[in-house]
């Protein structure tokens, strides 16, 4: 399937819509990477906690409750990671179905669009699941040099070496779980795209939607207050 015929065929609303749809993405990922001093993100608040945990995991014995810790997060990584595999096989099967794909149209009552839109459209499904999937298993292997680092990290409290160890297995640490964020962002907006199959003023309303979700997630949430509350600030 070529891209640029998808293109020529796509509507001006449609083409607007996808415009939407991208630039909600990329715009909510920086925001939240970046947000104001005074408003921090969910994401940002956790970076300060993950610098803690491991400045006490330097005094911390035994150790295992840390080493658990680490292992539980590359076992979500790795179990949204397969997830997308199995989203990405059944996307690219119907995209390839041109006949099963048409028949969901009809049965939808989806309009007269040439198959090649339909495909099209799936394709964005597909290439953001793609996008997750890439980014969960990047921060499955972030997580797994985070635990080597954590294991390089000395008994002795008074090495020289023991907190600045502990600095770099948190800063590993925050990068992979920013790929984490990344994928499940990801993810929220392959769904959101689905509303495209049903039109591009659907995908309006979908993408609206999944860009106030992940934003009140990160700023407005009830755990975003208990986070603050903790570091002593107003929420």
């Amino acid at each position: 399937m070529s891209f640029m015929p998808t293109l020529a065929a796509l509507s001006l609303p449609d083409l607007l819509a996808g415009a939407a749809l991208f630039l909600s993405w990329i715009a909510i990922g920086w925001f939240i990477e970046h947000p104001p001093a005074r408003h921090p993100s969910v994401s940002q608040l956790m970076q300060a906690y993950r610098r803690e945990w491991m400045r006490e995991f330097v005094t911390r014995q035994p150790r295992i409750f840390d080493a658990t810790i680490v292992d539980s997060l590359r076992q979500g990584t790795s179990f949204l990671a397969s997830a997308c595999m199995i989203a990405i096989g059944g996307g690219v099967a119907l995209i390839g179905n041109g006949e099963q794909l048409r028949g969901i149209a009809d049965d939808l009552a989806l309009g007269p669009e040439p198959l090649l839109v339909w495909q099209g459209k799936m394709l964005i499904v597909v290439l953001f699941v793609t996008n997750a999937m890439l980014k969960f298993i990047w921060a499955h292997r972030l997580f797994g040099y985070c635990a080597i680092l954590m294991g390089s990290v000395p008994n002795d409290v008074d090495s020289p070496v023991a907190y600045a160890r502990a600095a770099q297995a948190a800063e590993i640490n925050i990068l992979a779980a920013r790929s984490f964020n990344r994928g499940l962002r990801s993810v929220y907006f392959a769904l959101g795209s689905l509303g495209w199959l049903l039109g591009p003023f659907a995908l309006l309303v979908t993408t609206s939607a999944t860009l106030y979700l992940t934003w009140r997630r990160e700023f407005a949430s009830q755990s975003r207050s208990i986070l603050l509350n903790a570091e002593g600030h107003d929420a």
